[in-house]
């Protein structure tokens, strides 16, 4: 059964591990707004702040370049820098839209990027980053489904940032905006499918 939970509010009777959760006295409290199912444990946020984390996939802009040092913007609180070495090959220009990993974080509002790649064309999307792992989907479902009808390259960051190429963009906008406005709800995956097979 899923319910939706507030700061403070017990969902578990004994000290469990579980992401948005904090354990006091031998209880199970909700550190975030949230969306908790009893039967599998999990709790899924409605709303929260996303902090970079060592092996993430971002999207981002590039917005200051000097010699081989980048800054790019990956939300209004959190920033990512790419350090070249006098080696690489690599090189960005400001305005640039690109996808790195996370490397290493700074001061919890800063990233280290690498493994970047420039994505060209396409548009950007930003959705509330709480919502990625359900667009995400378990086993990458919800977006291979998404790409396989609009035909579309969609890259996801974890930071909300959503670069979408080709294809039927506005498809493929229009199924992510549904997912961002019902990811608390069950049977998402399935009406998500049935409104790609409409076209609409």
């Amino acid at each position: 059964m899923r319910k939706i939970v507030l700061p403070g509010e017990s969902i578990q009777n004994g000290a469990k591990r579980i992401n948005g959760a904090y354990v006091s006295s031998n209880q199970t409290y909700a550190a975030v707004v949230g969306m908790y199912d009893d039967e599998r444990g999990t709790l899924v946020p409605l709303e929260g702040v996303w902090l970079p984390n060592v092996g993430e996939s971002v999207v981002g802009i590039i917005t200051y370049s000097k010699k081989s040092v980048y800054e790019v913007t990956l939300t209004d609180f959190v920033g990512g820098l790419i350090i070249l070495d006098r080696y690489s090959r690599e090189h960005f220009e400001v305005g640039d839209v690109i996808r790195a990993t996370i490397s290493a974080v700074e001061r919890k509002n800063r990233a280290i990027l690498e493994r970047c790649e420039v994505l060209k064309g396409g548009v950007l999307l930003n959705i509330k980053s709480v919502k990625i792992p359900r667009v995400i989907g378990r086993g990458d479902t919800m977006i291979k489904q998404i790409t396989e009808f609009t035909k579309s390259q969609i890259a996801v960051g974890r930071n909300g940032l959503i670069w979408i190429n080709g294809g039927n963009i506005d498809l493929a906008i229009s199924a992510l905006v549904k997912i961002e406005k019902e990811a608390h709800t069950s049977g998402l995956t399935e009406r998500v499918k049935q409104m790609l097979q409409a076209g609409k």
